[in-house]
């Protein structure tokens, strides 16, 4: 494959200078949950001849695997940056940086309070069906699926359609707010059947540190952060970066539009 064997200019030497491109990954890089196209993987492969790039998602690095990377090929040699878990998981140039934990953060004690609130308030709900895995403990944050992350692909297109209409993530999470208003913590709603819990500033903003940390490295001074994401809106797991006065912000709605708009922005 292309974009894993071509030999890259160091960051330093990136035509484009000091500037990166940071994706989202599920609706961005690649359909919700499933592996992005090799034109996607082509396309980011020559973009990355031009300036520094990395992706910024919820989900944790085995995940992203999945769907960025091969069998044969690790993802965290496809990316500069790899930011899994909004950056809380990173990797520059394939080799991890520092890390942080949520339960940690947290606390077992307030942690257990939440799931059992979380358990109790899932039982409850009525939605089409229901599947395994509601709640998905990560290094960073959890994941809440009122469905469960086991559906299916089908499953997950039809709970998202019935969450458009009945609102269950964005009830769910005004339930945990009213429940816990002095945990510190920060609910997002991504992708099409859940939403994250992450300590207040630990959004895909986090990942911005590591950046900013690279002139201490290579000396590069990342002033031009193009951000794509698509769930920009408020209360979307991508709104506190799209927003921020770092980034310059795309939105976009899906990986297709995510090639035109980079085709566009960088004679591709």
């Amino acid at each position: 494959m292309a974009q894993a064997s071509s030999v890259y200019p160091p960051l330093e030497d990136r035509p484009i200078k000091e500037t990166i491109c940071l994706f989202d990954v599920d609706e961005t890089l690649t359909p919700a949950r499933r592996a992005a196209s090799p034109q996607m993987l082509q396309l980011l492969s020559a973009l990355r001849h031009k300036c520094a790039i990395g992706y910024v998602g919820g989900s944790d690095l085995i995940k992203q695997q999945e769907q960025l990377g091969t069998p044969a090929i690790n993802v965290t040699t496809l990316f500069d940056f790899c930011f899994a878990e909004n950056g809380l998981t990173a990797f520059r140039l394939g080799q991890p940086l520092a890390s942080a934990s949520f339960i940690g953060w947290l606390g077992e004690d307030k942690y257990k309070h939440m799931v059992n609130f979380c358990l109790r308030y899932i039982s409850e709900i009525d939605c089409p069906v229901k599947r395994g895995t509601f709640i998905e403990f990560r290094n960073g944050m959890i994941n809440i699926s009122p469905i469960g992350r086991n559906a299916t692909v089908q499953e997950r297109q039809e709970f998202n359609k019935f969450d458009e209409e009945h609102k269950i993530r964005e009830k769910f999470v005004a339930a945990l707010k009213e429940k816990f208003p002095d945990y510190g913590l920060t609910f997002s709603i991504g992708g099409q059947i859940s939403f994250d819990v992450f300590p207040t500033g630990w959004d895909k903003t986090y990942c911005l540190q590591h950046l900013e940390h690279e002139k201490e490295i290579s000396g590069v001074d990342y002033k031009t952060i193009h951000f794509f994401g698509d769930k920009t809106h408020k209360g979307g797991n991508d709104y506190e970066i799209y927003e921020d006065s770092r980034t310059i912000g795309h939105a976009v709605d899906s990986p297709e539009e995510t090639m035109r708009v980079v085709k566009e922005l960088f004679a591709l």
